[in-house]
């Protein structure tokens, strides 16, 4: 048997395919409604959209079989991501990379595979859209063309699922987006038992910003709050512009403790961003936050309300104590 190669972009290519967020994700009716017309046009036993993890494949979409991932050091798909071509094998058995390989010898029993590899808008190869028969074949020039129109279609799909989750001006997860993302990560926390915080964050006078400098500044700020965030947060954390000046993150394994570093850290950044930038005004910032322990069971709805009642607090706060300070001055 012939483990796959790496691909050369390896790193860069898994750290696309994982922030798009598909692994493990519910199934969906857009991808499945494509395996299910490959699987009838090409007459096979088995069709997925697969997607090659750093050690497994995991089918996004699934026709005709029972399992949900297998190892990629098995695996067909990860011969066929090194490649551009629809990467085809016509009859396992006789094929020395495969011969002896355990998805040949045993259940699903393949003779037959053609994979074409799926591909994002960056270049990277996340997976293939996939056909697998238990009797060899042979596959046509035509046949290869339909397979990779189809695979296309699972690129499209992939691209508007990106698209209509993303904040057009700051390009991180609009709320829509969030939703989705962040209800996956709880998911995933309490099954390894982490607890998560949600952190919500609004503007100080951005009305101030728009009214004053006009709506193309205000966008520059907007976009400029944003990069702090990405500066100061994990790569594994959830951020969002929830609409408006509104941001959120959810931080999975994070305690009081974590929280309170890592907020010290975002107000020195902010602070940093503004003695570099020099708009003429300061960023500022109301945040509230809430942690769900380990062992609570709460969806993200509830998170979010909590955190925002804790910010307007917030910000109510700061209100006081600025019209107390202006009294005194006076």
């Amino acid at each position: 048997m012939e483990i796959p190669d790496l691909p050369v972009d390896e790193i860069a290519r898994l750290e696309t395919l994982r922030g798009l967020r598909l692994l493990d994700s519910e199934s969906e009716e857009r991808f499945d409604r494509l395996t299910r017309l490959a699987k009838r046009m090409f007459g096979v036993s088995i069709s997925l959209v697969t997607l090659v993890d750093s050690d497994r494949q995991w089918f996004k979409s699934i026709q005709g079989l029972d399992v949900s991932e297998t190892p990629r050091d098995i695996s067909f798909c990860g011969h066929a991501i090194l490649g551009d071509q629809v990467f085809v094998v016509p009859d396992a058995q006789n094929d020395i990379r495969f011969h002896d390989n355990p998805l040949v010898t045993q259940p699903p029993y393949i003779r037959f595979y053609a994979g074409c590899p799926i591909s994002f808008s960056n270049g990277a190869k996340l997976g293939t859209l996939c056909l697998i028969d238990q009797q060899p074949r042979e596959f046509s020039l035509e046949d290869r063309q339909v397979l990779k129109d189809l695979a296309t279609m699972v690129e499209q799909e992939i691209a508007a699922i990106q698209l209509a989750t993303l904040d057009e001006l700051t390009r991180i997860s609009n709320r829509r987006g969030f939703i989705g993302l962040a209800n996956h990560s709880l998911s995933l926390c309490a099954r390894y038992k982490f607890p998560v915080a949600l952190l919500i964050f609004d503007l100080d006078d951005f009305k101030v910003i728009n009214d004053t400098l006009g709506h193309a500044e205000g966008d520059r700020a907007l976009v400029g709050f944003t990069k702090v965030m990405q500066e100061v947060f994990r790569d594994s954390d959830v951020l969002a512009r929830l609409g408006g000046d509104e941001f959120a993150v959810l931080l999975s394994k994070a305690d009081e403790d974590s929280v309170t570093v890592t907020l010290a850290r975002f107000d020195q950044a902010l602070a940093e961003y503004n003695r570099s930038a020099g708009r003429g005004y300061a960023l500022q910032c109301s945040v509230g936050y809430k942690i769900s322990p380990v062992d609570s069971k709460v969806d993200i709805e509830s998170l979010l309300s909590a955190a925002d009642r804790q910010m307007y607090r917030h910000k109510e706060s700061k209100a006081v104590a600025s019209a107390i300070e202006s009294h005194l001055a006076d």
